[in-house]
C-alpha cells in the first residue's frame, strides 16, 4: 500500500498519477477535515460573486500549464478562460512614490519614459549588453541582485520586486534568482550575458537536438492547443478554483480510494520493508510514502530517527499572509481596468497588493477586492497575533490611500494563513537537491512533492506530483 500524506492539489493529484499509472489505489491522509489545502472558494451564489482565499487563477504556459490543462481535460471540466487582449491580462500596475503606475503593456512602451521609472525600459535593457557575467561562489543570488547587475536598480525595485511579493510574498533580495528566472541566470552564465545568450542559441544552436517534451513528446493536450490557439493568458474553473480539488477528490473516491480527513501524521518510521506511521495513535504500514505536506511538518515527523533529514527540511522558510476579502453593492466602484496592482517593498507600505476580481471575472453588479498583506514582513507590520479587525482596518485604510475607495463594503472576509508559502530563498536549489541525495543514499521509502521543492504555483505542485510518481517503480508502491 502506498500512504499520501496531504489532500491538497498535490496530494490528490499524486494519488491521481498513481491510479493512472499502476492501477491500483493509494490511501491519502489528510490532517484539516476538507481537500484543497490553500486552495479555498467561499461561494455566495445567492449574491452572484466568491471570494477566492488563496489562488484564483492558473496560467496555461510551458509544460506545466500543458500538464494541469491534460488533468482538466480528463476530469471533463469546464474552463473560464482570459484572453491576452482583456484589460485583467493586459493591464498590471504597481503603487510607487505615491501614484498608481500601469507597467508596459506593449512593445511601443518599452521605449517611452513612464512611470516610476526614470527612462525608458530599453536604456535599462541595453544595460546587460555591456553587464558582463559575475562568478557566483554558489552558482547562485538572489533575483533583485540578478537583476539589479543586468538591468539596473529601477528594474529590480518597481518591476521584479512587487512581481515576487505577488508571486511568492517573498522579498526579491532573498529570493534565489533560480526560482523565476533559472533559464536567463543560466544563459548569462554560459554566454556572458541575457541577451547575448538568447541571440547566440538562436545562432549557433541550429544543429543541437530539438528541445524534448518530456511527457509531451508526442502530442500536447487539446485544450492547451486550444488556449495557445486563443491567446489565453489565464483562466479558472467554474464556481472557483477550489472546484478543481474538488473534482478530482469526487473523481478519487469514485475509484475507491480512500480519503481519511483529520488524520493528521505525527511520526514516521523506516523500516525494511517500508514505513510505520503514526495517525490519530494507531500504526499505518506502508510500502512506501508521497508526501505533499510542508517541508516542517514533515521534519517533525521524522526527526526522532533522521534528525539530519528533518534539520534539512525545517532549512526551508514559510511565511504568513493575510487575505482580506472585500464585496461592495456597487459595479463601477472604480475606473481603472485591471488585474490589480501590487507594492514594491521600498514603499514599505504593510499590504502586498490588490486584486480586483471583478475585473477578472463576472461578479454580477458587485464590485469584488482581495487585499493581501503581510508575507515576509507579517511580523514586522502586525506582530504575531492581529486581530480580524486590525487587518480589515489596515486594508480599508490602503484602498482610501491608494484608490480613494471611502465606501464601506457591504461583506468582508479576513484570514491569517499561516506558514502557507515556502521561501525559494538563495541556495534553495541545493537545499532540495540535499534533502533528495539523503532520501536515496540511505534508501528512504518515501517521495516529496509540493510547494517546498519544486515551485509554488497550482501547475508547479500537480507536475511535481506527476514527475515523483513516475519516477517510482511497481517494487516500489
Amino acid at each position: 500500500m502506498t500512504a499520501v500524506l496531504g489532500a491538497g492539489i498535490s496530494g490528490l493529484s499524486a494519488a491521481y498519477y498513481m491510479l493512472q499509472r499502476f492501477g491500483y489505489p493509494a490511501t491519502i491522509y489528510e490532517a484539516s477535515n476538507r481537500v484543497g489545502g490553500w486552495i479555498r472558494t467561499e461561494r455566495h451564489r445567492d449574491k452572484g460573486f466568491l471570494f477566492e482565499v488563496g489562488p484564483r487563477t492558473i496560467r496555461p504556459k510551458g509544460i506545466p500549464g500543458a500538464n494541469t490543462l491534460q488533468l482538466i481535460e480528463e476530469l471533463n471540466l469546464p474552463v473560464d478562460p482570459i484572453k491576452s487582449w482583456q484589460p485583467a491580462a493586459k493591464n498590471r500596475m504597481i503603487y510607487a512614490k505615491g501614484q498608481l503606475c500601469l507597467l508596459p503593456n506593449s512593445l511601443s512602451g518599452i521605449f517611452k519614459t513612464l512611470p516610476p521609472f526614470s527612462k525608458p525600459l530599453i536604456s535599462q535593457i541595453k544595460q546587460d549588453l555591456t553587464a558582463g557575467k559575475k562568478k557566483l561562489k554558489f552558482a547562485d543570488e538572489s533575483i533583485y541582485d540578478f537583476v539589479e547587475r543586468r538591468f539596473g536598480t529601477e528594474l529590480a525595485t518597481y518591476a521584479i520586486s512587487p512581481m515576487i511579493c505577488g508571486i511568492c510574498a517573498g522579498d526579491a533580495k532573498e529570493i534565489s534568482v533560480r526560482f523565476l528566472m533559472n533559464d536567463l541566470f543560466e544563459k548569462e552564465q554560459k554566454w556572458g550575458g541575457i541577451i547575448k545568450g538568447v541571440i547566440f542559441e538562436k545562432l549557433f544552436g541550429k544543429n543541437e537536438k530539438p528541445v524534448s517534451k518530456g511527457i509531451f513528446a508526442e502530442a500536447m493536450p487539446k485544450l492547451y492547443d486550444k488556449a495557445r490557439q486563443e491567446k489565453w493568458s489565464m483562466y479558472r474553473v467554474p464556481d472557483g478554483i477550489e472546484t478543481l480539488p474538488r473534482t478530482l477528490r469526487d473523481h478519487l473516491q469514485s475509484k475507491e480510494i480512500d480519503i481519511q480527513f483529520s488524520a493528521e501524521c505525527r511520526e514516521i518510521t523506516f523500516t525494511r520493508d517500508g514505513a510505520k506511521m503514526n495517525i490519530k495513535g494507531r500504526d499505518i504500514y506502508p510500502e512506501h510514502i508521497i508526501s505533499s505536506i510542508p517541508s516542517y511538518k514533515l521534519a517533525t515527523c521524522v526527526k526522532n530517527q533522521h534528525p539530519s533529514l528533518a534539520a534539512l527540511l525545517m532549512s526551508i522558510p514559510y511565511v504568513d499572509v493575510a487575505v482580506v476579502n472585500l464585496q461592495y453593492n456597487v459595479q463601477e466602484l472604480f475606473k481603472m481596468k485591471a488585474f490589480g496592482f501590487l507594492v514594491p517593498p521600498i514603499e514599505r507600505l504593510p499590504i502586498l497588493g490588490v486584486i480586483f476580481d471583478s475585473c477578472c471575472f463576472d461578479m454580477e453588479g458587485n464590485t469584488i477586492l482581495t487585499v493581501m498583506m503581510g508575507g515576509r514582513w507579517f511580523k514586522e507590520n502586525f506582530g504575531k497575533d492581529p486581530t480580524p479587525k486590525q487587518l480589515l482596518d489596515t486594508a480599508l485604510q490602503h484602498l482610501e490611500l491608494v484608490m480613494g475607495i471611502k465606501e464601506e463594503p457591504r461583506f468582508t472576509r479576513v484570514h491569517v494563513l499561516k506558514k502557507c508559502i515556502p521561501q525559494y530563498t538563495v541556495g534553495h536549489k541545493q537545499r532540495v537537491a540535499d534533502i533528495r541525495r539523503y532520501i536515496n543514499q540511505y534508501k528512504l521509502p518515501i517521495s516529496l512533492c509540493g510547494a517546498a521543492y519544486d515551485g509554488v504555483g497550482i501547475n508547479d505542485v500537480i507536475l511535481s506530483a506527476r514527475t515523483q510518481v513516475e519516477s517510482l517503480n511497481i517494487s516500489e508502491v
